[in-house]
């Protein structure tokens, strides 16, 4: 089973980086939305020296353009290697380092639960071999991803959970539905209400079974891998699926790969690599790391589950915390109960505005949702969590206002349409509007997918001049 979850691994690393890397220009480039050497920068005038610990990254060698591109396309390089299995652990350890140093230098765009689930689970698969206990690892960091996904819904105490009605909403607001969402928003409420049932059931009592025997993690199996579709079918979650399914091959044994699995991929020849390191110190290494991750692990756990930190905890955590290798899960604890769209529109004069139409985010009404799951499209994502909140409180949507201003083309290819080719625009605004999934008969009668309503202004309409009071990109 090793074998496989090496080359999947490898799969997710490399669609994690060519995913990013073709956004980094207009992400975190010299001209994009949040410059990385400007971050660095900001935490070495903090922080001064411990910056380096607070910011674990390559990139206080250098993070100009040229390095940034050249840091993706080497992890996208050691990502292939790892799927061939051509020094796959040199190789991952590679991805490890220059995934993280991203994750450390990307700020919002890289921040995400499946980000920091790759740091940790490419950080085990660094002592794959060593042991049995690693594979155990794995199957206790399955069972807190998902244990902690359903434990959290019922501790946060929101009330679609508890009155089992939050799949009436979930897929219409979660962030960049697809095309099956609609039809399974227009399901029934007894599906949505039954569903909920089944997917607390999956998150709550399912993850038991991963720690047991193998008949146990055989029932649990189907039940994870189903879900883990499901979600791929109505949503748009970058490779947290994938990834996840990657770590269910724990459940099973060679014995079951074989029958499934077509015979040249069974060669186990990558983990037969010379070692340097006797037997007896690879084990030594392997328990090592097991006391790391369990300790950390049961640490973030207690205080999730009981808001409570033992003594000389916290200072552990925050040391151990920069470098992702154990983690808090629990995806939509708080479920969104109704859908804000913002919408970014230009105008020469203040009174006639065009729209800017992002690539997959919802905008105009007839355009269908799209998939682009593994990948991932940052600047959407962040969208909709910009319209959780305000611009005050999301720095990185003036200074990506302040790109359009200035007609920056590596942020303007993150778009789906540019209404100003000709020169920038001399005015930006936001406005927000609330989406709603169409019926079948109004979408059967109008071709639309969403209906909206205006919901008031976010940003007021700015210029460059007008910036200068606000955080402005140099």
């Amino acid at each position: 089973m090793r074998w496989l979850f090496i080359r999947l691994l490898g799969v997710v690393y490399l669609v994690a980086f060519i995913s990013f890397g073709m956004q980094v220009p207009g992400l975190i480039g010299s001209r994009g939305i949040e410059p990385a050497h400007l971050y660095l920068a900001r935490i070495a005038e903090v922080a001064g020296s411990s910056g380096y610990r607070m910011a674990p990254t390559l990139f206080w060698i250098g993070s100009g353009d040229a390095v940034l591109y050249s840091a993706w396309i080497a992890g996208a390089v050691c990502a292939v290697l790892a799927i061939a299995g051509v020094f796959w652990r040199g190789a991952l350890a590679a991805c490890f380092i220059l995934y993280l140093s991203f994750v450390n230098v990307s700020q919002e765009f890289l921040s995400y639960q499946w980000d920091f689930l790759l740091l940790e689970t490419g950080f085990l698969a660094l002592f794959l071999g060593y042991g049995p206990v690693i594979d155990y690892l794995f199957r206790w960091l399955l069972f807190r991803l998902m244990f902690f996904s359903g434990a959290v819904k019922l501790l946060s105490g929101d009330l679609t959970w508890r009155g089992l009605t939050a799949l009436t909403v979930h897929y219409q607001t979660q962030p960049l539905p697809s095309p099956v969402a609609w039809y399974a928003h227009n399901l029934p409420p007894w599906f949505q209400q039954a569903s909920c049932v089944i997917v607390l059931f999956i998150e709550l009592v399912v993850p038991f079974f991963v720690l047991g025997p193998r008949r146990a993690r055989l029932f649990a199996l189907p039940w994870l891998a189903g879900l883990q579709a499901l979600i791929m079918l109505t949503g748009n979650f970058a490779f947290f699926n994938l990834l996840t399914l990657a770590l269910c091959i724990f459940l099973v044994d060679d014995g079951v790969l074989a029958r499934v699995s077509p015979v040249r991929w069974r060669n186990p020849a990558a983990l037969q690599q010379r070692s340097f390191i006797p037997e007896r110190g690879r084990e030594a290494i392997a328990w090592s790391a097991a006391a790391l991750v369990i300790g950390l692990s049961i640490l973030i756990a207690l205080h999730t589950l009981t808001a409570i930190r033992l003594p000389g905890s916290g200072p552990i955590l925050e040391a151990a915390a920069p470098f992702g290798i154990v983690n808090s899960y629990g995806l939509f604890a708080n479920m969104t109960t109704t859908r804000s769209e913002i919408i970014v529109e230009g105008s020469n004069d203040a009174v006639s505005w065009r729209p800017y139409e992002f690539k997959y985010k919802p905008g105009r009404l007839d355009r269908m949702p799209a998939w682009i799951a593994p990948l991932q499209p940052r600047l959407d994502w962040q969208m909709w969590f910009a319209a959780l909140g305000s611009y005050r409180k999301n720095v990185w949507f003036v200074n990506f206002v302040a790109r359009l201003l200035q007609g920056e083309p590596r942020v303007l290819r993150l778009l789906d349409n540019n209404p100003f080719r000709d020169h920038p625009p001399r005015f930006v605004r936001a406005v927000v509007y609330e989406y709603h999934f169409t019926d079948p008969r109004t979408r059967a009668q109008t071709g639309q997918w969403w209906t909206r309503t205006p919901a008031g202004g976010y940003l007021p309409a700015v210029s460059l001049d007008s910036l200068s009071e606000l955080r402005i990109l140099r």
